[in-house]
């Protein structure tokens, strides 16, 4: 093969060049800023290496996110130089190497780079490391750069570190690489028009993974639209498979579309992925779907045209439930950029933007840093192994959200993996050594003994990466799937199996095997309950379940797990807003590799605990793994202690209505509601509020008897409430007169007072009241009461607060209207002279 001298002389990033070797001879460090299709991803790379001008040779280690763009940017160095990837350029992803004694240029991803610093923190024989699209802001590739960063304080000043990107946050990597220079490369000479192509009417936001159905309609009619308007072909960004799936089906067959459609993203076979970045044939066209893969270092052949959704996928974890998943969000100004570049990089070219362009200024400016978002579990393991348990030391754009660490802690405590400190264990080195996520290592670990490493990492290798959708909802059909598969997705379950039997193999003794074989079954089972402990769920109904964790789970539409008591679930997403997550991928197990898998979570308690339900106390025996109830059994003397906090655990829940209030205790309770409030202290308060915050003082020597809700209701509340009187200083003596529970009139009756709404209230037959002059008054002469006089039939006649007004003005026309209705009853003229009476006139004969 020949060398393109043509094709490296014309790259652009080469006037950027000069600055950025004095960069890194002065500093050691540098950003280089250099826009899509300047050759940032290749020509830099080979330049360093000495490979393009005689220049010092140094070895060059290339840290991209993904494995698609590492194996391409190795083989497009390898063609500039006219050779194969293997020799002088080479790469090495997981699961796949090429490279050799010769290699002088390794393009890897982000995560074999972070295996190799734990392995060798110096990097024996690196001279520098060029970490690619860093504005992406993957976890892996930030926990690099403060690796380097920490290897170039410690143990390496000379290793020189590039952040690269085509646009990123230069200034706050410029600070974080220690003031680093920025070196900036003029753009491709090709323009890109911008046509802004909004739906013609509104769609529904993305949630969770769903993408509104009618936005997907709208990006293959713009692609139509494309083909059309503009020659060459056509690059389309989607988030997702799923989606990228659901626009080929719109598009229709090549021949009426006009062109032929290709997929492309992380679960692509190589061969497309490959044929993708060879052009296409002369006089032919091609739509390009692909997920973000193609935002960065790829360069596809032909692309003149890029249509842009708006839309991405990022981590989300919910730590409270232990679950993560991905979630559809509105793409990134920056990621725009990247994708808009995609169309200028061999010619002009036009990007159509399925959004509004008053949209897209409030569009975010960059991605959101993974570590601020993601599942931590595996970014903690690293900081441990390197020496800094809680990240605290490392250089870092974005510090680890407090909570997200504390969770991945306690499950790394919980798998053995760090100990009370946080420290690694050796056990803890073996999983990270293992390259998948520390979940995974330690099933691979545990696994092992009861299934032998080949079965073992056949199944970690499922839950690696998630097996298509028509695999079904149950992981040992997936697997006995991907043993019959020819697909795509079979090859690499195959490859990656491989890789983890070997790595397995490599850390731990496979030893004899414990126990009787195991079925297919029961072999998935165990595998992913020692994965996701907390997701081990118990049958709550046929499609219903409880996970350990306390979270509820659903089932599909026709699940091949319905009905079975207990599964491991390997795969769930909570949908926006829903109460429960939703299966995607589980196993059958049984409750004993339950309590053998989740053993951490096991406990057997004393349960002692208002019931809402029942409306009592509940005092038991529990035997319970995580949220799930095993076993129960009534507990026959309980704690006292614990039944007085149960007990007052209810009358919170329930208020004072707990108790059974007599006519007196309600009478009492109001007397003193009413003398708080119109004398204040030192009259309690008795507000349901203030009686359950001093339900201890009240209530003391019931709750001390009492074991439940009946107790209770035989409680005498009325003399519980004397004990709030205020006895000390000696005004509860006066409660009598202050606030009488009846008043005597003249007729001799004691009638009693309702303190029970505003103003006191004595309502008495108006025969009664002949002769009173003046209203009675209660809180030491300050309250009038409320006098409702009655008629004999014991009927409201008037109100009155004023009787000496009402025997002048009112009475005249009460008797007019009732002495005719009750003639054998006293109506006489004069009421204040007359005598008050019970009873009737005598009968006349």
């Amino acid at each position: 093969m020949t060398r393109r001298t043509d094709a490296l002389d014309h790259l652009p990033v080469r006037t950027a060049l000069p600055g950025l070797t004095r960069a890194l001879d002065d500093h050691g460090t540098a950003v280089l800023c250099a826009p899509p299709g300047t050759g940032k991803t290749t020509l830099v790379p080979l330049a360093l290496a000495g490979l393009t001008d005689g220049g010092p040779a140094r070895r060059v280690l290339v840290a991209e996110p993904r494995r698609i763009a590492a194996r391409a940017a190795a083989r497009r160095m390898a063609w500039l130089l006219g050779e194969e990837a293997g020799g002088r350029v080479g790469f090495t992803v997981r699961g796949e190497r090429k490279a050799g004694p010769r290699t002088v240029v390794e393009v890897v991803t982000t995560g074999v780079l972070l295996q190799r610093l734990q392995r060798d923190p110096e990097l024996a024989g690196v001279d520098v490391v060029v970490l690619d699209e860093c504005h992406e802001r993957h976890l892996d590739a930030d926990t690099a750069a403060a690796f380097l960063l920490d290897v170039r304080a410690a143990l390496r000043p000379g290793l020189r570190l590039v952040a690269a990107s085509a646009t990123t946050d230069a200034e706050g990597w410029a600070r974080l690489l220690g003031g680093a220079p920025v070196v900036t490369a003029e753009g491709v000479a090709h323009p890109v028009d911008t046509v802004w192509a909004p739906p013609p009417r509104a769609v529904r936001p993305p949630h969770g993974l769903r993408v509104d159905p009618a936005l997907l309609d709208h990006v293959a009619a713009t692609v139509r639209r494309a083909l059309r308007e503009r020659e060459g072909d056509v690059l389309c960004f989607l988030p997702g498979v799923g989606e990228i799936g659901r626009v080929a089906g719109l598009l229709g067959a090549p021949e009426r579309l006009g062109a032929e459609v290709l997929q492309v993203h992380g679960r692509a076979p190589a061969a497309v992925q490959e044929a993708v970045l060879a052009g296409g044939a002369p006089g032919s066209r091609r739509v390009v779907l692909a997920t973000a893969v193609a935002e960065s270092s790829l360069t596809v052949p032909g692309v003149r045209v890029v249509v842009d959704a708006g839309l991405a996928r990022e981590p989300r974890t919910d730590h409270a439930r232990g679950l993560s998943a991905l979630t559809t969000v509105r793409a990134s100004r920056a990621s725009g950029r990247q994708r808009a570049g995609r169309a200028g990089r061999e010619a002009p070219g036009t990007v159509y933007r399925c959004w509004a362009e008053g949209d897209e200024a409030r569009l975010p400016a960059f991605p959101a840093a993974e570590i601020t978002v993601a599942d931590l579990t595996a970014f903690a393991l690293q900081a441990a192994c390197w020496g800094d348990p809680d990240a605290s030391g490392l250089a870092l754009l974005d510090p680890p959200p407090t909570g997200a660490m504390a969770a991945a802690r306690a499950a790394l405590t919980a798998t053995g993996a760090v100990d009370e400190a946080g420290r690694p264990t050796d056990r803890g080195r073996r999983m990270a050594r293992l390259g998948v996520h520390p979940r995974l290592a330690r099933a691979l670990l545990d696994g092992a003994p009861r299934l032998g490493a080949r079965r073992t990492a056949e199944v970690v290798a499922l839950l690696s990466e998630e097996p298509p959708r028509e695999y079904g909802d149950d992981l040992a059909g997936a697997w006995r799937a991907a043993r019959r598969g020819g697909d795509a997705y079979g090859a690499r379950w195959r490859a990656e199996a491989r890789r983890l039997e070997g790595a397995l193999r490599g850390v731990a003794d496979d030893g004899p095997r414990s126990g009787a074989p195991l079925t297919d079954d029961a072999a998935a089972g165990l595998v992913a309950a020692l994965a996701f402990p907390e997701r081990i769920a118990c049958a709550r109904g046929e499609e219903s379940y409880l996970m350990v964790s306390g979270t509820g789970a659903e089932l599909g539409d026709g699940s091949r797990l319905r009905g079975m008591p207990w599964i491991a679930v390997a795969v769930a997403d909570r949908p926006v807003a829903a109460a429960s997550a939703r299966v995607r991928l589980g196993a059958v197990i049984d409750e004993e590799t339950a309590r053998e898998t989740a053993g951490a979570l096991l406990a057997e308690d004393e349960e002692v605990r208002w019931s809402p339900e029942r409306r009592d106390v509940v005092a038991r025996r529990v035997t319970r793994l995580g949220a799930v109830e095993l076993a129960s059994a009534r507990l026959a003397a309980p704690d006292r202690a614990r039944l007085r906090s149960a007990l007052l655990e209810g009358l919170a829940a329930e208020g004072p209505e707990l108790l059974r209030w007599s006519a007196e205790a309600t009478g009492l309770r109001q007397r003193l509601a009413f003398l708080h409030r119109e004398l204040g202290g030192p009259w309690p308060d008795v507000s349901d509020a203030a009686l359950l915050a001093r339900a201890d003082e009240w209530l003391g020597p019931e709750l001390d008897r009492a074991r439940g809700r009946a107790d209770l209701e035989r409680a005498d509340v009325r003399s519980c409430l004397e004990r709030l009187l205020p006895w000390a200083s000696g005004d509860a003596v006066r409660l009598g007169e202050l606030a009488p529970e009846r008043i005597e009139v003249p007729s001799g009756s004691r009638i009693r007072v309702d303190y029970g709404e505003g103003q006191p209230v004595l309502a008495v037959k108006l025969q009664e009241l002949f002769g009173l002059q003046d209203t009675p008054l209660v809180a030491g002469g300050r309250v009038p009461v409320l006098v409702h006089l009655l008629s004999p039939a014991g009927r409201p006649a008037a109100v009155t607060a004023d009787l000496a007004s009402f025997w002048r003005d009112g009475y005249r026309a009460v008797r007019a209207e009732l002495r005719g209705r009750y003639p054998r009853h006293p109506w006489p003229e004069d009421p204040s002279a007359a005598e008050a009476t019970r009873r009737a006139n005598a009968r006349r004969r």
